[in-house]
């Protein structure tokens, strides 16, 4: 094995699930991080379908570029699992049995009380100068070899394999370079666009500063990503991007909710925990998807209470209280503020919390009039001893992004009140 130092990654992803876009790889934004916070920079992500010729191709070619291939997936017992192939191939030697990985693999069935299948012998294999890497979560053995310089580690795809023997197996490994730290920190926002965000930063997304900001845009989430790359010891690092984190809280403002792995529901949350507070929905056109986000985080059940889903107007009517007049013909409507209003209100009563949020609005693709375009949505919200919060936006997009941006919008109109801020205007609000 090579002695050199392990300054440069590439992270290889494995499978037709992957690259055909039926699965979502999460192992290399793990990996990555992890690695960066070790001093070692990622250089190249790849994912490559269950192909033996595309596989070896590419671990060669990334062993020609950095010190450190971590690969995941493809170490199963099935047809289409080609890792070990592949690195054999990349490396130049046969497959042999590695009798303590045989072990383990039969140990792991008889565990169980089962027989050991005989299509899981294959996972005991291994290129004749690799090393097996015990798996203490599951039946596939992990590989480490070494292409020229490069060091290669081979991981099982299932993150609960794949982190466990990680942490084991290959972190006692590495050899980060010494004398360079790298250090990454992520702050979100929502309810401003990236180039009026980018404005706010201004010079502080030069790219000749240290450290680096760069902002990156998903789901309406615009994210301000930090990164150091240097001689400082990590103490100097991490209070070098503390300064860089406080102004760009302090110029992005009231639109930042949260860092590093926090979600718009994750802050909502969290700040009504800390107040003792309770939250309740009435949802229209979002179906109960904003129910659904409040309730993904652990620990939920201490601040949501529960949502009434009112997609027709008689439920409007039945389950939040809201007024004939406003849903009968000549009235305001379904999509207006007055309906928003009294079904904020209603579930506030009715669910007997401290803030209730209701979202009516026209999604898609049909649906639409001249006055209340597709995309129009009102969102409001209802605190105990406080004014109804009733905010007209048009959203654009296919009707799933309108539901999800509505809902997220909601939140953070919730996350503004809890938070005593505002009420500060969001992207692609109209009203008030």
């Amino acid at each position: 094995m090579t002695t050199t130092a392990h300054g440069t990654a590439a992270l290889l992803s494995i499978g037709d699930e992957l690259t055909l876009g039926q699965t979502l790889d999460t192992n290399s934004k793990w990996i990555a991080s992890a690695l960066a916070d070790l001093g070692i920079v990622t250089v190249e992500h790849v994912t490559v379908p269950d192909d033996l010729e595309a596989h070896a191709g590419t671990l060669r070619r990334l062993a020609s570029k950095v010190d450190l291939i971590v690969s995941t997936g493809g170490l199963g017992p099935t047809a289409d699992d080609l890792t070990r192939q592949a690195l054999a191939e990349a490396v130049g030697e046969a497959l042999v049995e590695d009798p303590v990985s045989m072990a383990q693999v039969r140990a792991w069935f008889t565990g169980r009380g089962r027989e050991m299948p005989a299509i899981n012998a294959v996972q005991a294999l291994r290129p004749a100068s690799a090393v097996a890497l015990q798996n203490l979560h599951g039946t596939a053995p992990g590989l480490m070899a070494s292409i020229g310089s490069c060091e290669v580690f081979c991981l099982p795809g299932p993150p609960g394999e794949a982190r466990p023997m990680w942490s084991s197996c290959v972190v006692p490994r590495l050899r980060p370079p010494p004398g360079r730290t790298v250090r990454t920190r992520v702050l979100h926002t929502f309810g401003i666009g990236e180039s009026d965000l980018a404005t706010r930063l201004g010079g502080l997304m030069a790219r000749d500063r240290s450290p680096l900001l760069g902002t990156t845009a998903s789901g309406g989430v615009v994210s301000c990503r930090l990164r150091y790359e240097g001689p400082l010891s990590r103490e100097e690092a991490d209070a070098l991007m503390e300064t860089a984190a406080r102004e760009v809280r302090a110029r992005a403002g009231e639109f930042v909710f949260g860092e590093g792995d926090v979600t718009l529901p994750d802050a909502v949350l969290g700040l009504a925990q800390a107040a003792g507070q309770t939250v309740g929905v009435v949802e229209s056109c979002t179906g109960g998807m904003l129910g659904q986000m409040l309730t993904d985080p652990a620990g939920a059940s201490t601040v949501f209470m529960g949502g009434l889903v009112t997609y027709s107007n008689g439920m409007k009517t039945a389950l939040a209280g809201v007024e004939a007049a406003i849903l009968a013909e000549g009235g305001p409507g379904a999509v207006s503020e007055e309906a928003a209003a009294a079904m904020a209100r209603g579930g506030l009563a009715r669910l007997g919390v401290d803030h209730c949020l209701a979202v009516t609005g026209i999604a898609g693709p049909g649906g639409g009039s001249a006055g209340k375009p597709v995309g129009t949505v009102w969102i409001a919200l209802a605190s105990r001893g406080r004014d109804v919060d009733a905010r007209r936006f048009r959203m654009s997009g296919a009707r799933g992004a309108v539901r999800d941006w509505a809902c997220k919008a909601a939140l953070a109109m919730l996350r503004q009140r809890l938070a005593g801020v505002g009420p500060v205007k969001l992207l692609r609000q109209e009203h008030p």
